[in-house]
């Protein structure tokens, strides 16, 4: 099953949501900010994402600056902040089994879907 991690206020995400519907395949949407990831659900995604945390931070936004830009976080730290913080997520992550992408530009979607 495809599964995109949505936000409906941003264009990025919007435009994956669209790419989704267009290709007919079967897909579950995930508004994260609303239904919000857990530790472990949010390590599994980096795995399949295979990145860093730190990858996945949206590092402009303002809570980010605030309270965190500049000081020296462990994963886990970093994990934390986007379970407290969501909007700190980068957007939107889709994930096809044991693949997942940033999808940023939405094209990259298409490479696992």
């Amino acid at each position: 099953m495809i599964t995109i991690y949505h936000n409906p206020r941003c264009s990025k995400s919007r435009e994956g949501l669209v790419l989704l519907k267009e290709s007919e395949k079967d897909f579950e949407v995930i508004k994260y900010l609303e239904s919000l990831l857990n530790e472990e659900e949010l390590k599994t995604i980096i795995s399949k994402l295979g990145i860093k945390p730190i990858d996945l931070i949206r590092t402009n936004e303002a809570i980010w600056k605030s309270d965190y830009k500049g000081k020296e976080l462990t994963d886990q730290q970093i994990i934390k902040a986007m379970v407290k913080h969501p909007k700190l997520i980068e957007r939107p992550i889709v994930v096809n089994n044991d693949k997942a992408v940033i999808g940023r530009p939405k094209e990259l979607i298409l490479d696992i879907i």
